[in-house]
């Protein structure tokens, strides 16, 4: 799991969205982000949790958060989720993971009694000088938005 805390500056990323454009951590500069990790576009609660995100997302923009979701799926996967949903937000295409392991949310998970290595459902609140204000690895995915707006 994640080694990074509370107080910890956020690792700088770069990394294309669902439509090909390259995001940064610096396009966020003097905005608070929230960063959530995903393990697969279109499954039942990652659906869950975007949509509860994106519910809530002018809740978000009053209070100066935007919002990124990352996933090791493809552009094309992340684009058919976003548009099916209506994701007012991008979407990372981290297939290589460069993204995923700077976070350090890619690592050994169970499911159904198999192991498997995998991204585990993580977000991280970062401040508007690029410092984590929260590391939430606990994720409700119907009640997300209160996590981070607690």
């Amino acid at each position: 799991m994640t080694s990074l805390k509370i107080g910890d500056k956020a690792p700088d990323f770069q990394a294309k969205d669902q439509d090909g454009n390259i995001i940064s951590l610096s396009d966020y500069k003097e905005k608070k982000l929230v960063l959530f990790f995903y393990p697969k576009a279109s499954t039942p609660g990652c659906t869950v949790e975007a949509c509860n995100l994106r519910d809530n997302y002018e809740r978000f923009q009053s209070l100066g958060y935007e919002i990124l979701g990352v996933s090791a799926d493809s552009e094309k996967r992340q684009s058919n989720f976003r548009n099916k949903y209506d994701f007012p937000y991008p979407l990372l295409a981290d297939e290589d993971k460069t993204v995923i392991n700077s976070f350090g949310v890619w690592g050994p998970k169970k499911f159904m009694g198999r192991e498997f290595d995998g991204i585990h459902r993580t977000t991280f609140v970062i401040d508007e000088y690029g410092v984590i204000e929260d590391v939430i690895t606990k994720v409700k995915t119907k009640e997300h938005t209160s996590q981070i707006l607690k």
